[in-house]
């Protein structure tokens, strides 16, 4: 019987507007663990559903509005971009710069994952992501997770042929919830058992 475990609310942002993306595709994994613990609610924060808009635009009152209100909710933040050109994706920097000043993200944990088509992954976009973060006073876990060649790690059908990254993508959640769990003094969070 899993205890109960008080509850968390994750916030999960996307940084990518691309249909059927790899970022998506991988931040499932991430998702699908957390989603087997007691407790565990999550908000994933999709900017294809959001009136995009920099800040002093028309609407970026109203999209600031939301972000702050949704990050201020959030127990812990993921934030998963694709590498573009050797850093985070603009559509993250969108989400990240409306969310306030001071910054919603301040205080909060906030695990990185970053997807990359070249052989040595999204370091330099998490590099970058993490300086942010941390500028902006989030505190941000150890471990974030470098995907590379993405491309290959799908079959032509879609299927996942990724163990070893599926098993880090889970560890994102894992030590989340860890991280939580000792920073609050939360009880431990159990996987549900689901009867066969």
């Amino acid at each position: 019987m899993p205890h109960k475990s008080t509850a968390v609310h994750i916030a999960a942002a996307l940084g990518t507007l691309r249909p059927n993306n790899y970022t998506s595709r991988l931040l499932h994994f991430t998702l699908e663990e957390l989603r087997g613990h007691s407790g565990v609610t999550i908000d994933v924060v999709d900017p294809a559903k959001l009136d995009l808009a920099l800040p002093g635009q028309p609407g970026a009152a109203a999209l600031q509005a939301e972000l702050v209100t949704r990050i201020n909710n959030a127990t812990a933040v993921i934030l998963a971009t694709p590498e573009y050109h050797g850093s985070y994706s603009s559509v993250l920097k969108v989400l990240i710069d409306n969310m306030g000043y001071p910054s919603a993200l301040a205080g909060k944990p906030v695990a990185l994952i970053g997807v990359a088509s070249g052989v040595i992954g999204a370091v330099k976009s998490l590099e970058h992501l993490r300086s942010v973060c941390s500028h902006v006073g989030a505190i941000v876990l150890p471990y974030p997770v470098s995907v590379a060649g993405v491309e290959q790690l799908f079959s032509p059908e879609g299927q996942g042929r990724l163990p070893l990254v599926e098993e880090q993508l889970r560890n994102v959640a894992i030590q989340l919830l860890a991280y939580l769990r000792g920073r609050h003094g939360l009880v431990p969070f159990e996987k549900e058992v689901v009867p066969d």
